[in-house]
């Protein structure tokens, strides 16, 4: 059973895509952090790079955004042409100062902005209009031939001249009317468009793309799903509307969800979710996968952990492998994961049990909306695979960095902190006529100064003849130094409990 479950409170919306009671996706959308994916904006080029065949364009976000030469490139530019984007400059393209229409491929992630592209594209429920070229295209996921060259037929019949349209996954069996209902009101927002492009002053929004809400009922909202709750009575009443225009024959499938209860604790997903930003993660046979995520790419490790088995060796580790391929192909689209994607299968020594272990992953990732290459295993025996990088991954929007560790997820040992209270007090000797320092740290550095039965501190104030006390606090970081007072002998005193 395929589930689309909302989560609507006053600061966010959150979608879950819930599979056989399984979530398998996550969206969640704030005000700080609203989608600028499909937006087109008037923008500025502010730079041009040569050197890196790319210009940066001012489209009023907070940073810049990055246009590549191949999507800057004109249609008219490569028509009846030998000439490709490398021949091109980007210098022949775009110039400082210029004002031009561009639409976000990628949101802005990390340190880096938004990606853009002049090659505008508009999606509708079953098709995409792509105003700038003459183009008939149909979806690599509709598998059948026949099918293909049907829809393929049906669009050239209803496409107006210089227009592009490519016909998505869910124009799948539809008939001539859907489409062209849809793309009747594909060019009427293109026309729409078109007018708004040349009011204004660079950097501006031209069209904003649909919410989270909007953008779940056109894309994701297709026969496949067989229940959509929503816990918000006024945003159930609009869904039902917007249902009823786009598919009227799924509105009986949306649903009111009225109850006291939590809608993510009722179905166990705020649980799946703590789940979704963990490491480490366990595979029902007792093995287990790490997940370590870098800026420039994830590596991913399979582990047999508790599981031994009942065959041999070799059957143990196929198994393991196995049920690791399909829980990898989850948690790719879960966590969102984009980039180059690393998996160090545990060693199989059998071409053939390679061969299946691949043939799972290729079978789960089917399901995965967003392009995903498998490029195949290495000499060093590691997987390689791309994942299309669209957006933020889930856990950098509901997580932020520890501003202790600073997001590498360790902190300093006690020791090394002890090693830093000595270099204080030497500075504090050097630099004061002090009779006494009181520091307070974290109890756990109390305790190992303990464990050293206290000849550390006491050797030290020996050498400095400096008197040093030491105060534990829950509040002070494993790795912080707090110096509470400085100076008589009886002033710092004054500061220890009784």
């Amino acid at each position: 059973m395929n589930e689309i479950i909302v989560d609507s409170s006053l600061n966010q919306t959150r979608v879950a895509l819930m599979e056989d009671r399984e979530l398998v996706e996550i969206y969640v959308e704030r005000e700080d952090n609203k989608r600028t994916v499909g937006n087109i904006y008037k923008g500025r080029v502010t730079n041009v790079l040569p050197g890196m065949q790319a210009a940066f364009v001012d489209i009023g976000l907070e940073k810049n955004a990055f246009l590549y030469v191949k999507d800057a490139i004109p249609a008219h530019m490569l028509e009846d042409s030998d000439v490709s984007s490398k021949d091109i400059s980007i210098r022949d393209v775009v110039k400082n100062g210029q004002e031009i229409i561009v639409q976000v491929m990628k949101e802005p992630i990390g340190t880096k902005g938004a990606r853009v592209t002049t090659h505008l594209t508009l999606p509708g429920r079953y098709l995409v209009l792509m105003p700038y070229v003459d183009y008939i295209g149909v979806s690599r996921r509709i598998g059948a031939e026949k099918e293909r060259e049907r829809l393929r037929g049906v669009v050239e019949e209803i496409k107006p001249k210089n227009i592009g349209v490519i016909a998505r996954t869910a124009a799948e069996g539809k008939e001539k009317k859907e489409l062209k209902e849809d793309l009747k009101f594909l060019l009427k927002l293109w026309q729409k468009i078109d007018k708004e492009r040349h009011l204004g002053f660079a950097p501006r929004i031209v069209y904003r793309d649909l919410d989270l809400l909007q953008r779940t009922v056109r894309d994701m909202f297709t026969n496949d799903i067989d229940r959509f709750l929503i816990n918000d009575k006024e945003k159930y009443k609009y869904i039902v509307d917007f249902v009823d225009l786009l598919s009227p024959h799924l509105k009986s499938r949306v649903e009111y969800f009225q109850s006291d209860v939590d809608i993510f604790d009722y179905f166990q997903i705020e649980s799946m979710i703590k789940n979704a930003l963990s490491r480490k993660v366990w595979l029902r046979s007792g093995g287990y996968i790490v997940i370590d995520q870098t800026e420039a790419l994830t590596a991913i490790d399979v582990n047999t952990g508790k599981y031994v088995g009942s065959t041999d060796l070799e059957d143990t580790v196929l198994k393991t492998n196995i049920e690791a391929a399909k829980e990898i192909a989850k948690q790719l689209r879960l966590r969102d994961i984009g980039g180059i994607i690393i998996v160090d299968f545990i060693d199989m020594g059998n071409k053939e049990a390679e061969k299946e272990v691949l043939n799972i992953l290729e079978k789960a990732i089917a399901k995965d909306r967003t392009k995903t290459n498998i490029l195949g295993i290495t000499q060093l025996g590691l997987l390689e695979m791309t994942r299309k990088k669209v957006r933020q991954r889930i856990d950098s929007i509901l997580q932020k960095k520890c501003s202790n560790c600073n997001g590498t997820g360790k902190v300093l040992s006690e020791y090394t902190v002890i090693h830093h209270i000595e270099k204080e007090v030497r500075k504090i000797v050097h630099h004061t006529n002090a009779e006494a320092v009181l520091f307070e740290v974290n109890p756990a550095v109390v305790s190992t100064l303990k464990e050293e039965n206290n000849h550390f501190i006491s050797e030290l104030e020996k050498e400095t003849n400096l008197k040093i006390f030491i105060k534990g606090s829950e509040l002070v970081h494993n790795d912080a130094i707090h110096i509470r007072s400085v100076g008589k002998l009886d002033k710092v005193q004054g500061l220890l409990p009784i």
